[in-house]
């Protein structure tokens, strides 16, 4: 179901959609209590529970038939091995800036994510982009350039995260796999690396934590990764698109206001001018998107009003 309209169907999208976004705004709080477990550690636990925690719920659907039938298509299955290699990376990518005080940056990158969509869509799916999305889309190109010029670096890790998830996005938007499904082939394929990782990386610490405190985290990582993703795809199927992409921004500012507020991050004159480009983006491509969703559609050709 596509529109946000009848307010039956509308409200508990809402509620998916908030209880996603606001998820993924506050990781910052969860993964810096576990700061001082290697990141590549951290992602390998996030897979393993991720992919016990789908696994058990697809068992309870009893949807398997349908997992192993996209494991025989070699096409989708090669896919969805890029997205999880892009899922991977940008899940290590974005625990280690948080852990290395680097969640501003993390912000960034969530902010810039959606206009990278935009480009992404007009090079590898043909769509056109209308001038108020190029107006948004060269706003953050702007406040990146004003960042990279103040920083005397490119902000690579804004723009890796961002470039990560948005290619992960295309992929498996170009898949035909149900979120569920999707999500329990992409942990199902990581899962014997991530495991491997765990058992022969020679951590100093035990592979489960070295409290009960820590391995409760540990293990509750995996909920915390597929939970969101889940509440999404079921906002995604109640609410329109352009709806979504509005309360999306909730993730990035919660994340801004903890690294400011909380963890005491700097944040420059020169980092308010390129989130001032960036929000302003943000108001050109939500404006957008609700004109675009408000327009009629073009009537076929032969046919009358």
């Amino acid at each position: 179901m596509s529109s946000d309209s009848p307010a039956a169907v509308r409200t508990p999208g809402f509620a998916y959609a908030f209880a996603a976004y606001v998820a993924w705004g506050g990781f910052p709080l969860y993964w810096k209590q576990l700061g001082h477990v290697p990141p590549v550690a951290l992602v390998a636990h996030r897979v393993v529970w991720s992919f016990v925690f789908v696994a058990g719920l697809l068992t309870l659907r009893r949807r398997w038939p349908e997992t192993l039938a996209v494991l025989r298509n070699g096409r989708v299955l090669a896919a969805l091995l890029l997205s999880t290699t892009l899922i991977s990376f940008n899940w290590g990518l974005y625990i280690w800036a948080v852990n290395s005080g680097r969640i501003v940056e993390g912000s960034l990158g969530y902010y810039i994510n959606p206009l990278a969509n935009v480009v992404l869509a007009r090079l590898f799916l043909g769509e056109r982009l209308r001038w108020l999305q190029l107006g948004a889309v060269g706003l953050a190109a702007l406040g990146v350039l004003n960042l990279a010029v103040g920083l005397g670096q490119v902000p690579w890790v804004s723009l890796a995260l961002a470039g990560s998830f948005s290619l992960y996005g295309l992929v498996r938007k170009l898949a035909p796999v149900e979120s569920l499904t999707g999500l329990v082939v992409e942990t199902g394929l990581a899962a014997p690396v991530a495991l491997g990782v765990l058992l022969l990386g020679g951590w100093e610490q035990p592979v489960l934590g070295s409290t009960p405190r820590d391995t409760l985290l540990l293990l509750f990582s995996g909920v915390a990764t597929a939970l969101p993703l889940l509440w999404f795809s079921q906002a995604a199927r109640r609410l329109r698109y352009s709806t979504l992409g509005i309360i999306q921004y909730t993730s990035p500012t919660l994340q801004l206001a903890l690294a400011v507020l909380v963890y005491g991050e700097s944040f420059t004159s020169r980092h308010a001018v390129t989130f001032a480009c960036l929000w302003t983006g943000v108001v050109l491509y939500a404006f957008d998107g609700l004109w675009a969703a408000r327009m009629p559609a073009p009537t076929p050709a032969g046919q009358g009003t």
